[in-house]
């Protein structure tokens, strides 16, 4: 008779992230409540000054966030399906942006919450695919786009010039938006609101940084369960007191020598990319078996602005300097390089992801560069931030167990130096 095998209770939910998940299903809520009094409401991209309409109290919601959630819940099939059959669009698209165009037409389907927007919100600072997204969303549907349009800096600093341009843009669209909403931009509440912006950034780094220690109090791939206050509501008194909260259990397990990562951590990992939202309990589970732990990653950090509050030509400076694909390989390099010592990792892995071909297309260099100046072994595997069919099981595992060998060697090496 074979035993009875006894699963292990799973660990009750922290109460941050109890409260990151209500602050979500509230700002659906308030949108859904907005438009039934007819009220203006908003879809924006993700790196789209929030600060705006959050001065003018207009509600505002996110697809991309949106298509993640769906991905993650593995609810993703039928939108895709649909986006790539009935509505004939390529398999090539980004798979945030195929969900949502499915979603849009979609009202039979589950997990309907976004009401239809009166407006759009765009900024090319993430790539151009969204730009065409937003622009096919505002043909076909007839709604009002507002374009930022953030120039590439092939400096490792923002011009003058170039933050004329893009302050000249955000003058023009917040006239827009009052024209729009009926409701007065005013300095008093845009100060406060880049004050508290600035205050949950600050908090949000020091969450992240607190990885830094080792081993690590925390399981890296939870700080990615946060990231919905940080996109959506990173202008909020909600997110404050969210990340507030989530500090204190960080440091609690400081204190008490706890973590709530599993087991040993034998190697710290740099993790280069958006998560692979279908297959993160995959990733979890083979590299938990291996001992690697997550502490840090470039793209929790991307909503982690810098400005002077109430500054419009520093908040202009912020929004077209934080994105990893707007700015020159080398600052992309220099981050990157920086954060692996101060995280003293073992190793780097660089998500492949079909939807984000900007960021694919440069990692191979971006590779070449970070391992010439660190010395710090990678490795890459095939995924999607939200299409399943985009990633193999067997390619993950086999490339992290090669990926451990190597990080044995470089670990032997950097021994052997310091000895």
């Amino acid at each position: 008779m074979s035993e009875q095998q006894v699963k292990k209770p799973k660990r009750p939910m922290s109460k941050s992230l109890i409260m990151v998940r209500q602050q979500l299903a509230d700002l659906y809520k308030e949108a859904q409540e907005a438009k039934a009094r007819g009220e203006k409401i908003g879809w924006s991209a993700s790196i789209f000054p929030q600060e705006l309409c959050e001065t003018l109290g207009i509600v505002v919601v996110y697809p991309e966030n949106h298509s993640a959630g769906i991905a993650a819940r593995h609810q993703a099939e039928p939108y895709l399906q649909r986006a790539e059959g009935e509505q004939e669009y390529n398999n090539d698209l980004c798979s945030y942006a195929k969900i949502n165009l499915a979603y849009i037409e979609s009202r039979d389907l589950p997990e309907h919450n976004m009401p239809m927007p009166d407006f759009l919100l765009c900024a090319n600072n993430i790539c151009n695919q969204v730009t065409k997204w937003y622009e096919n969303l505002s043909r076909k549907y007839n709604i009002p786009l507002f374009m930022l349009d953030m120039s590439f800096n092939h400096q490792n600093f923002v011009t003058e010039s170039r933050m004329k341009y893009i302050r000249a843009q955000m003058d023009d669209i917040i006239e827009s938006l009052e024209k729009l909403s009926g409701k007065k931009f005013d300095q008093d509440r845009f100060r406060e609101v880049m004050e508290i912006s600035t205050e949950n950034k600050d908090l949000w780094i020091k969450a992240n940084e607190l990885l830094a220690n080792s081993p690590a109090p925390l399981n890296g791939f939870e700080l990615f369960n946060y990231m919905s206050a940080m996109v959506c509501c990173r202008g909020r008194r909600s997110t404050t007191e969210i990340m507030k909260q989530l500090i204190s259990e960080i440091e609690e397990h400081l204190k008490n020598g706890t973590s709530t990562y599993p087991g040993e951590q034998k190697y710290r990992i740099y993790w280069e990319g958006i998560a692979c939202w279908p297959h993160v309990s995959h990733n979890l589970k083979i590299m938990r078996k291996l001992g690697m732990n997550m502490v840090v990653t470039s793209y929790v950090r991307a909503w982690a602005l810098d400005y002077i509050p109430g500054d419009l030509d520093s908040l202009a400076r912020a929004y077209t300097f934080t994105a990893s694909n707007n700015t020159p390989i080398e600052t992309f390099v220099e981050r990157r390089s920086r954060d692996l010592v101060k995280f003293n990792c073992d190793g780097m892995i660089y998500h492949l992801n079909r939807s984000c071909k900007v960021m694919d297309m440069q990692q191979a260099e971006v590779q070449r560069q970070i391992t010439a100046k660190t010395g710090v072994p990678f490795v890459s595997f095939d995924g999607d931030q939200s299409d399943f069919r985009n990633y193999s099981e067997a390619q993950f595992e086999t490339r992290m167990e090669a990926f451990a060998e190597l990080m044995d060697q470089f670990k032997a090496t950097k021994k052997n130096k310091e000895a």
